[in-house]
């Protein structure tokens, strides 16, 4: 490498010379000298008065020198030195060496009058004349050409022209057709690979086989095979979809274009159409390649199918313009799409037919095994205390998305800097998925002792349902320190279930009514602090018999309609009262055995209550001392029990072989023999 470049890049950048600052600076100058209109003014200060003031200093003797112009009816006129102070009330210096007034009049043979009366009676005796009329064919080309000058240069700057704009940052009126996807030639310039994706193996595997492609199209078209014209990556919010596109771009070597959905859609009519077309011109010149649209139902969504009704134009102008580009007839040899979406039921089919996406990969919510690896990868940068289990933290994160477990790790160290710690503990983490599930503990909130009784009798009632019914959640805690809006909550360890049976979610909804239960039978009346229960218990019950069909009177039916543009409901209103009964039907038999349960254990219940009100937070061993072992095991808890006894098993096997090994060479020979 040649030191001199060392020398030259520890030197400051000068900015790029841009012949748009020449053309800014040349109008801007030519601004000003319109603006001072042409009158040469020598230095000198220049000012303004009325006539009568006009005549009043002429009277007292001030004037030097008046020169009238008949073309703009004014005159100018010229100070005596010793009077500069008095018109002007500044000294010579400010003033300049020939100060005047302007002066706006009305006749000049008034003006001669008075001068020639002023010069008869003694008090004005400088020279009186008038103006030479100035040529202004100059000032009058000026005038008329100023306006077409400012026009073009909009214009210029609308356009484009140099197709660089000022300083290579503001595009023209033509450039707004052009694809806004940035391009990567290299894809490991991002500097993510699959090694960075942890869990999702299932996704990794259906994707990696389009990079293996690219990299050794030969392997799979010698069989006949065809590379895939598209994948949509499909899953909820946070669950690694983008990264994934970025693991793809850094592991294929290609050119990578991408972009968001929302950038083909613009106020201008056919802008979006005109980008797609743009962003596929480029990708068939760097062919082969990858595009990524991120978010695509921003422009994918299904068309209207009543256009009267006011369906958007433009957004199904471009989609009709995606479509024929992904695959009409022409061809796009060597460009494979990503995409990727949260809400894949809104999209057009058209759009998810094969042979425009050939594949739509699922990208779940990720489970414990997954969980754990995810952990591990965002917890590389993090100094956490040796006696961290990361099993622990992957149990207690049940439905969090990657997002959300790197937000845990996050807000783990945050918790820990603030106490002061010298490594993240297992508290800290606890905390923070605490801090991230109910919101900012508020311990300074004020609250009556009745309230707080309240509180502890709704939330041990959730507690006590949760114990004695079947297939509801294990417990994990219980507090009443008001977090975010919540003025308590409960803890749960829930089952990570692939179906749910209805006698499941039965036992859930009476665990979320047995806090208004609570109330109702150990205060006497109930209060607004479960409006949150009763929200989640309503919209299970019309979820299990209007979409499930798990109703005695409507059994085995499925009112579900997905179609965004439906102005009507897909049953009768003779169904929607029957379903409205089945609802209401199903909440009060749940609720009453909510009842019946906290009757039978009110003694356990009152238990519970007195330990939060005094130590306001309780786990499951507290609730365990009261009512005993709960008499259901769940299959989480099973499947973490065989879990333990696996890592007992496995640990044992260890030491044995490290004993094994350390073992004499003598006592290993007389074993033997």
């Amino acid at each position: 490498m040649d030191p001199n470049n060392k020398n030259n890049e520890k030197q400051p950048k000068m900015p790029r010379f841009n012949m748009s600052w020449v053309y800014i600076i040349a109008l801007l100058s030519l601004i000003g000298v319109y603006m001072m209109g042409g009158d040469d003014v020598k230095g000198s200060m220049g000012g303004e008065c009325t006539y009568k003031q006009f005549k009043v200093y002429v009277q007292n003797g001030y004037a030097s020198k008046i020169l009238v112009n008949k073309e703009k009816n004014s005159l100018r006129m010229y100070v005596l030195p010793e009077h500069f102070r008095t018109v002007f009330n500044k000294t010579a210096e400010q003033t300049g060496p020939e100060p005047f007034v302007q002066v706006q009049i009305g006749s000049v043979d008034q003006v001669e009058q008075f001068v020639n009366a002023q010069i008869e009676a003694g008090k004005f005796k400088g020279d009186f004349g008038y103006e030479k009329p100035s040529s202004n064919d100059f000032w009058n080309l000026l005038n008329m050409a100023f306006p077409i000058i400012m026009l073009l240069f909009f214009l210029y700057l609308m356009f484009g022209m140099g197709r660089g704009g000022m300083g290579g940052g503001m595009g023209g009126i033509f450039n707004v057709g052009k694809s806004k996807a940035k391009m990567y030639e290299k894809g490991g310039d991002l500097g993510i690979t699959f090694k960075d994706v942890a869990g999702q193996a299932g996704a990794k595997q259906e994707i990696q086989e389009i990079v293996e492609f690219l990299k050794n199209p030969k392997k799979y078209t010698e069989l006949g095979g065809k590379i895939p014209k598209g994948a949509l990556l499909v899953g909820p919010p946070g669950t690694g979809k983008t990264l994934l596109a970025k693991a793809v771009a850094g592991e294929a070597g290609v050119p990578f274009f991408s972009m968001s959905g929302s950038d083909f859609v613009e106020m201008f009519v056919g802008v979006g159409a005109s980008r797609v077309r743009d962003l596929f011109r480029q990708a068939k010149e760097k062919s082969p390649c990858i595009i990524f649209i991120d978010e695509i139902d921003a422009v994918g969504r299904a068309r209207s199918k009543n256009p009267a009704m006011g369906g958007n134009d433009e957004r199904e102008n471009t989609l009709n313009a995606l479509l024929t580009e992904m695959d009409g007839f022409g061809t796009n040899s060597g460009v494979i799409i990503l995409a990727a979406t949260n809400r894949v039921d809104m999209l057009d089919s058209a759009l998810l037919r094969a042979g425009r996406f050939d594949r739509q990969i699922h990208v779940d919510l990720p489970d414990l095994s997954e969980r754990k690896e995810i952990f591990q990868v965002h917890l590389k940068p993090i100094k956490v205390d040796n006696s961290l289990d990361i099993d622990f933290l992957a149990r207690q994160t049940p439905g969090f998305s990657g997002a959300d477990i790197a937000n845990v790790c996050n807000e783990a160290a945050l918790i820990a800097a603030r106490h002061d710690s010298k490594a993240v503990t297992k508290q800290d983490f606890l905390d923070a998925v605490d801090r991230i599930i109910g919101g900012l503990e508020k311990k300074t909130k004020v609250m009556t002792a009745d309230e707080k009784r309240a509180i502890a009798l709704h939330e041990a009632g959730h507690a006590t349902i949760s114990w004695f019914c079947e297939h509801a959640a294990p417990l994990v805690k219980v507090t009443i320190v008001p977090r975010g809006q919540a003025l308590g909550a409960a803890w749960y360890l829930p089952e990570e279930r692939q179906i749910t049976t209805k006698e499941q979610m039965l036992d859930e909804m009476c665990a979320l009514l047995g806090g208004r239960a609570a109330e109702e039978l150990f205060t006497g009346h109930i209060s607004t602090g479960a409006m949150n229960d009763l929200e989640r218990a309503t919209k299970s019950a019309y979820g299990m018999i209007a979409f499930a069909g798990m109703s005695d009177r409507l059994p085995n039916i499925c009112y579900y309609n997905n179609q965004e543009y439906s102005f009507q409901k897909p049953y009768s209103e003779t169904t929607g009262k029957i379903i409205d009964e089945e609802v209401l039907k199903m909440i009060n038999e749940q609720y009453a055995r909510a009842k019946q349960i906290l009757e039978e254990h009110k003694e356990g219940h009152n238990q519970l209550a007195d330990l939060l009100v005094s130590r306001e937070v309780i786990f499951a061993d507290d609730v365990e001392r009261v009512f005993g072992k709960r008499p259901w095991i769940s299959r989480s808890q099973e499947i973490i029990e065989e879990n333990e006894k696996l890592a007992e098993a496995e640990r044992r096997a260890l030491a044995e072989k490290m004993a094994e090994e350390r073992r004499p060479a003598d006592e290993k020979k007389e074993d033997e023999a």
